[in-house]
């Protein structure tokens, strides 16, 4: 969609958001190089960094650290917000300019944050 809109010179922004267990997936990076290629700062990736995919923790399955200097290394603009659950936060980081790449917002959260027996539970 951000492509199109680029070819098609249409002032839109395009937002996808994405689970860090996803990142261990090839589709994910196939995207961020095709973004980087075509100049894509129309378009901005959110990535719930919360540690936890289907089978467990990220960590434990397939490690992405460093995850920020991988976005970094394909030529994104890489935004870290270390409280993912702050809305102050989370504005200043959509609120980052581009510098003229597609940018990633890495957002630290917990999965379930404030349910008691959901915190950080696979279920």
């Amino acid at each position: 969609m951000a492509l199109a809109a680029k070819l098609k010179g249409c002032p839109y922004h395009v937002y996808a958001i994405v689970g860090d267990g996803e990142c261990n997936e090839g589709s994910v990076w196939e995207m961020a190089m095709l973004a980087v290629q075509y100049g894509l700062s129309n378009f901005t990736v959110v990535v719930d960094r919360n540690d936890m995919q289907a089978m467990g923790k990220c960590s434990d399955i397939m490690d992405t650290e460093p995850l920020a200097e991988k976005w970094q290394a394909f030529g994104w603009k890489t935004v870290e917000v270390e409280n993912g659950h702050n809305h102050d936060s989370l504005r200043e980081a959509f609120l980052t300019g581009h510098d003229g790449k597609p940018k990633v917002i890495i957002a630290h959260t917990v999965k379930g944050k404030g349910v008691s027996f959901m915190e950080n539970e696979l279920l």
